[in-house]
């Protein structure tokens, strides 16, 4: 099943469509392999482009898979899906649904998993101890993939591997991050507020109209790396204000201390005898 609609996805014109085999795509969907292939017998989902043995499918596969996961979460059957998606194929007015789906539902990262084994972990960080392990599991930042561990974002793992070497103890990375993970996600829901409020107008049960999907698309897909602009700029002057703060407490305790050391060493002036 194929789609001639085609949404308006603008994208940096340096950057690579995400590829994904059948197994990094269900990781990346928060699916299965058996139930990607379900839905592609159902023909809820699009078949997957062939590269010789190897089946290739990309981030609007993602999309599609979030909105069945959305869809499924709210009470529909598969076989709502199926007629929802059905009548946005045969040019009804749900098509407009395809657009929403991509702006609303796609990726805000296209950086790809990478996939690492306990010896590659243990040379990034030394000392992989369980208790370490299972934090970073249960913080997100690695997930289980039978024998190893699966990366969704190898950057932050090798800036956390970097500043180990640098000294900064594992633990407490795993800590910091764990202490400021509420935090983004108060940014982040306050973010994609901003991002998705103008569904707001619209009943929560029903698409907008058809005449106002077009714009309504744009407007979410310019809001997007606003939002990300936003972040960095903020999370900059919060890091650069930290810092000034911190290095001038401790600069001027140094610089304290060392007077205060100055002031005991000094001899005692001497006296000059007054002579009357």
């Amino acid at each position: 099943m194929t789609s001639s609609y085609n949404p308006r996805m603008p994208t940096a014109p340096s950057s690579e469509p995400n590829e994904y085999t059948v197994d990094e795509l269900a990781r990346v969907a928060g699916t299965t392999v058996r139930n990607i292939r379900a839905y592609q017998d159902r023909e809820l989902l699009s078949p997957p482009v062939k590269r010789g043995r190897v089946a290739v499918y990309d981030d609007t596969h993602v999309a599609r898979l979030t909105l069945i996961n959305h869809l499924l979460a709210r009470g529909y059957t598969l076989a709502n899906i199926q007629d929802l998606i059905r009548a946005i194929e045969e040019g009804h007015d749900l098509r407009s649904i395809l657009g929403l789906e991509s702006a609303i539902g796609s990726r805000w990262s296209h950086e790809r998993t990478e996939t690492y084994s306990l010896a590659a972990l243990a040379k990034l960080f030394g000392d992989v101890s369980p208790a370490r392990l299972a934090k970073a599991l249960n913080l997100g930042l690695l997930e289980r993939s039978g024998t190893k561990f699966v990366a969704r974002s190898p950057a932050v793992l090798n800036a956390g591997a970097a500043l180990v070497k640098e000294g900064v103890p594992a633990a407490d990375l795993l800590e910091a991050v764990r202490l400021s993970r509420p935090h983004f996600e108060q940014v982040a829901k306050a973010l994609v507020d901003l991002v998705v409020r103008r569904l707001d107008r619209y009943d929560a049960d029903a698409l907008p109209p058809p005449a106002d999907v077009p714009a309504l698309v744009d407007a979410i897909w310019r809001l997007r790396p606003l939002a990300m602009v936003l972040v960095e700029s903020e999370m900059n002057r919060a890091l650069e204000e930290a810092s000034e703060g911190y290095l001038a407490d401790r600069v001027s305790a140094i610089l304290d201390k060392r007077i205060e050391g100055a002031t005991r060493a000094a001899p005692p002036r001497s006296r000059r005898k007054r002579w009357e």
